[in-house]
C-alpha cells in the first residue's frame, strides 16, 4: 500500500496553504494498492516533533477502501472524522511554534468498519484498529514558520 499527495513529495515541504499560515486545509491525497481483503481505511496524521509530544492534527476512518482518492479540503462521505489535540474534529494543518518539524500522514487498510462516533480520540482509534490492520504506509512532510 502507499500514499501520497500532488502536494508534496515524501520528506519534502508541505505548503503554506495547507497549514495554519494558508487555509488550513487538508492537501490532497492518494492511497493506492489498497488490499482486496481491506473493508475500509483510516488515516492519522501527527507531529512527533511538538515541543508536548505527539500532536494530533487529524484523524479519518471508514474511509470506503474503494476510495484512495482524498482531494483538498475534503471528506468523504461515509468517513469519520475524530477529535484532535487543536480539539476539533476536522483536519488541523501544520502550526510549529519553532523550529522545522515533520508531519507523518499514516493511511491504514482495516479488515472491518469501525464502530467508534465522530469526535474519538486517537486513542480510542488506535484501540478499535488494534488487531484489524491488514496493511499501512507512510508519507512524511515537513514545515517551518517563516
Amino acid at each position: 500500500m502507499k500514499i501520497t499527495s500532488t502536494a508534496f513529495e515524501h520528506d519534502g515541504t508541505i505548503p503554506a496553504l495547507y497549514t495554519c499560515d494558508g487555509k488550513n486545509v487538508n492537501p490532497p491525497l492518494s492511497i493506492s494498492d489498497i488490499p482486496a481483503e481491506a473493508k475500509t481505511l483510516a488515516l492519522i496524521v501527527d507531529d512527533p516533533d511538538a515541543s508536548t509530544g505527539m500532536w494530533v492534527h487529524w484523524t479519518m476512518w471508514n474511509i470506503p477502501a474503494s476510495e484512495g482518492e482524498i482531494s483538498e479540503d475534503m471528506v468523504l462521505a461515509g468517513a469519520t472524522e475524530g477529535d484532535t489535540d487543536f480539539k476539533e474534529s476536522r483536519y488541523g494543518g501544520p502550526c510549529p511554534h519553532e523550529g522545522k518539524h515533520r508531519y507523518f500522514f499514516r493511511a491504514y487498510a482495516l479488515d472491518t468498519e469501525l464502530s467508534l462516533e465522530e469526535g474519538a480520540s486517537r486513542t480510542e482509534l488506535d484501540a478499535a484498529m488494534k488487531g484489524h490492520i491488514v496493511a499501512e504506509a507512510e508519507l512524511v512532510g515537513r514545515y517551518k514558520r517563516t
